[in-house]
């Protein structure tokens, strides 16, 4: 499964050119993406207009929706910040902690267009896809 990042989406739905969303336009119907309930969060409370609100909610429902809360999740994410500060990075969102952590507990690969992945990626073995 593949889980495409807020900072992905938003760059979607606003019709920007770049791999990540050339990546996801394309592979689209060939891969099998997701969100979490985060990320769908994120990309909602962006949006001003209520019926596009309503058309971007029943999109990305459309794909599958993680439920991400919960204290476990809680306390690993909080335990991976730790270990990346103790190594030197520093992480600037917990948001961010909360969705790579999930795609490492649960092996999925990330798609996204966000800096704070990439100390994830390089120090706990996060996957990410590189269009």
């Amino acid at each position: 499964m593949v889980i495409v990042d807020t900072t992905v989406w938003v760059d979607y739905l606003r019709a920007e050119q770049n791999s990540e969303t050339n990546w996801l336009h394309r592979e689209m119907d060939r891969q099998r993406l997701g969100l979490t309930d985060l990320i769908l969060g994120e990309v909602l409370q962006g949006i001003r207009d209520d019926a596009r609100f309503a058309r971007v909610q029943r999109d990305l429902r459309g794909f599958e929706v993680f439920e991400t809360g919960g204290a476990e999740l809680a306390v690993a994410a909080a335990h991976n910040f730790r270990r990346l500060r103790q190594r030197g990075y520093t992480v600037r969102k917990t948001i961010d902690c909360l969705i790579a952590t999930f795609c490492l507990r649960g092996g999925h690969t990330l798609l996204h267009r966000d800096r704070d992945y990439e100390a994830f990626e390089q120090e706990l073995g996060l996957v990410v896809v590189r269009p």
